[in-house]
């Protein structure tokens, strides 16, 4: 079977450096596997799967319902799902117990250094199953073709996702390795939005040669050719979870969660005022899991137009220029990422940065572009 052996190294604590590159790379000791059983050094992790690999799999399907209505309308409404079963991840073997202890799924007899079974620090893992996904959703578009100098395309989408939290790759591991508490792990998807509308459109200014108004003289040559287009957005908040201290829980390799000591209330303050109630949730001083869930909690929405203005000069037959002003966050409508969520942390439930909505230069306020595109 494969094997994949990463090479680790660790210092004294977290302040102190491993090493220095003038005194290069550490000898790798390659482990002996010539008799078929090899002891692997506690600073090699390991990754291999088991002799009866499983390979997961994905279905999916949708049934579609579309009409043509008048005046170029065209609109659907569908449903949308996926499964994906037996989805691949890395399955750690090497994690400790609530307290530091072991149970009679253990079937080794010693315990190494931090609690671990194997007696090595480095991860020890399987790719294989980590469980079942799914994903639902109703899914309804309105479309206008171009006719008359406008087209109009609209889109919403109700949806939900669950899964393991934290895997969303076959080299992600869940947060909570122990079998015992593996059910802990199924949770909302992080990328999940439970509803998402986009608006996006074109329209040619009916002013100019072959429109409706202005076809001659200063009025065609200072309104015609202009045209507008835009894109409305509008999504539910991405989820979040709150997380807890794991040194009571004395458990290495596994994630912890805050306890929830009442229903959280959506205060929905930005700043200095809390998103939610902080006092919905406390630090956790047991040898035990916290009660509150993996992405049980939603941070802020997104709101977000993006407005460009167009306008074609036809100098020549041959020559032609275009010139374009676009306005992203026109509205300069405020993105707000999801608040802190360490329950012990001096900012908890505090919202004090923006949301990363994937555009270069980074940065959130409107902005403004201008060009000139020349053909021939």
């Amino acid at each position: 079977m494969p094997v994949l052996l990463p090479f680790i190294e660790n210092g004294p604590n977290t302040r102190v450096p491993v090493g220095h590159l003038q005194d290069g790379v550490p000898p790798i000791v390659v482990p002996d596997f010539s008799s078929g059983v090899a002891s692997i050094g506690g600073n090699l992790g390991l990754n291999t799967t088991s002799t009866n690999f499983v390979r997961g799999y994905i279905q999916s399907w949708n049934l579609t319902l579309q009409k043509e209505f008048w005046k170029n309308l065209v609109g659907s409404v569908g449903y949308v799902a996926t499964r994906q079963i037996k989805a691949l991840g890395l399955l750690e073997q090497n994690y400790g117990f609530p307290g530091g202890g072991k149970t009679s799924q253990v079937l080794w007899n010693a315990t190494g250094p931090d609690g671990l079974p194997f007696q090595r620090t480095a991860d020890t893992q399987l790719v294989a199953p980590v469980g079942n996904s799914h994903y639902d959703s109703l899914q309804a578009t309105l479309q206008r073709h171009f006719a008359n100098g406008l087209q109009l395309n609209a889109s919403y989408t109700w949806g939900k996702g669950i899964g393991i939290y934290n895997v969303r790759e076959s080299t992600d591991a869940p947060a909570i390795k122990i079998p015992a508490f593996y059910y802990l792990n199924r949770a909302v998807f992080g990328f999940d939005r439970t509803h998402s509308f986009n608006l996006a459109g074109v329209y040619e200014l009916p002013f100019g040669k072959s429109k409706k108004w202005v076809h001659k003289g200063a009025g065609n040559a200072l309104a015609g050719g202009w045209q507008l287009n835009w894109l409305f957005s509008s999504y539910t908040g991405l989820p979040f979870g709150v997380s807890a201290s794991g040194t009571s829980l004395n458990a290495p390799k596994n994630s912890q969660r805050a306890d929830q000591v009442k229903p959280p209330q959506k205060l929905g303050g930005i700043g200095d005022t809390p998103f939610y109630d902080p006092t919905a949730f406390a630090p956790v001083t047991d040898a035990r899991f916290g009660t509150a869930g993996f992405n049980a909690l939603r941070g802020p929405g997104l709101v977000n137009l993006d407005f460009g203005l167009f306008r074609d000069f036809r100098m020549t037959e041959k020559w032609h220029m275009q010139f374009r002003a676009e306005a992203l966050n026109f509205s300069n409508t405020p993105h707000f990422a999801n608040p802190r969520s360490d329950v012990s942390g001096s900012k908890f439930m505090i919202i004090d940065s923006i949301a990363n909505i994937g555009r270069e230069p980074s940065g959130d306020e409107r902005s403004f572009r201008f060009g000139l595109r020349l053909s021939f």
